[in-house]
């Protein structure tokens, strides 16, 4: 009489969802399937989204062995994989520039990758081989502590709706290029970046995060942009550099904005310096209406969070500004610098007392003690 005990069920599961348990595991694991049953036998070998990490690989305390061990693990999965790739990441503390790394982006840029995601260890920064400007399938790019150097020939990622760049080392004119060259993109990340000049032509972005030290930002075609997050890093070079462009700074970055729907700025200074002081002084009550075009009106824009305030007079005007163009406001939250151990009541005050061109408009004084 046959038992429960006597069916292998494992090997009766569906060909979907033995795929879904695989895609679930890390791939160490998945590739251990194979002792489950004749039917799980190389069956990771046609996985399509491939995550490699630190865990692709026993750790021991030599790092040079893990590395090996890694290197190994990656080789040989790749050497036996068949079909097509949609993902591929890897993220390693232990791997740095090596032609093996270059041989299996060559190799996935033939599988027609549409993720790619590259993050590696702590030395010197990876050299991003020519291959991965030929992956022309790619919606998705992530690169973190990367040199960029795009061939001559390259005529940008015609089907990438996301670009996240941290830490990249890359020219000027190619990042903008590279940007411009996208016709589909949707989202934008840069963070850590140094002293760039910064125009933005991306007729299709709708979210944009920038972090890092930014000299001049343009967002020159935009039109269809709803989130804007800024982080400036600003040391008295640059503090000076925004001082002396002023006049026309601000219209190039939110000037151009129509549908933005959500604002987030960070703005704190690296050192003390004289500029700061400077901009104590008292602007002239059209300061903002100056750096904006006359017709410079908010109308979707229901979310601002602004942090590190240090309520000074141009901030202050700025934030008035905000206030008195966006009908459509709901919530401002306003977080003061931890440096400001004064003036916080003065700056509460002037915030409330502010003109309102939502009548819904909401106001958070975020006090966070030093």
């Amino acid at each position: 009489m046959e038992t429960d005990y006597d069916h292998d069920l494992i090997s009766e599961l569906p060909q979907s969802i033995i795929e879904t348990i695989l895609t679930k595991l890390p791939i160490r694991d998945a590739v251990r399937t194979s002792i489950l049953s004749t039917r799980w036998r190389y069956k990771w070998a046609s996985l399509t989204h491939l995550v490699f990490d630190d865990r692709s690989a026993t750790h021991y305390n030599d790092r040079i062995d893990v590395q090996d061990r890694i290197v190994n693990f990656i080789t040989k999965f790749l050497f036996l994989h068949e079909g097509p790739i949609h993902k591929f990441s890897l993220c390693s503390s232990y791997l740095q520039s090596s032609p093996d790394i270059d041989q299996w982006l060559l190799f996935i840029s033939r599988k027609g990758v549409k993720e790619l995601i590259l993050e590696l260890g702590e030395g010197e920064w990876f050299r991003a081989p020519s291959s991965v400007f030929s992956c022309k399938n790619l919606s998705r790019l992530e690169l973190v502590r990367c040199e960029l150097d795009p061939p001559p020939n390259f005529r940008g990622f015609l089907c990438l709706k996301y670009l996240n760049l941290q830490q990249v080392l890359i020219p000027p004119d190619d990042i903008e290029c590279l940007i411009s060259s996208c016709p589909l993109l949707e989202s934008l990340t840069l963070s850590y970046f140094d002293s760039l000049e910064l125009t933005v032509r991306a007729p299709n972005l709708k979210y944009l995060i920038l972090e890092g030290e930014f000299k001049d930002l343009c967002l020159a075609s935009t039109p269809n942009l709803v989130a804007i997050s800024v982080a400036m890093y600003m040391t008295d070079d640059i503090a000076e550099h925004f001082e002396q462009i002023s006049s026309c700074n601000f219209d190039k970055l939110l000037g151009g904005v129509p549908k933005l729907e959500r604002l987030i700025g960070h703005i704190y200074f690296t050192k003390g310096s004289s500029n700061t002081s400077a901009a104590t002084q008292t602007p002239d009550s059209q300061f903002w209406d100056d750096k904006f075009s006359t017709d410079c009106t908010f109308h979707q824009l229901k979310t601002v969070k602004l942090t590190d305030v240090s309520g000074v007079p141009h901030e202050m005007k700025f934030i008035e500004y905000l206030l008195g163009r966006s009908p459509c406001l709901e919530e401002m939250s306003v977080t003061p610098s931890l440096y400001v151990t004064e003036g916080r009541l003065n700056m509460l005050i002037d915030l409330v007392s502010f003109r309102r061109a939502s009548p819904q408009a909401s106001i958070k004084f975020i006090h966070e003690p030093a």
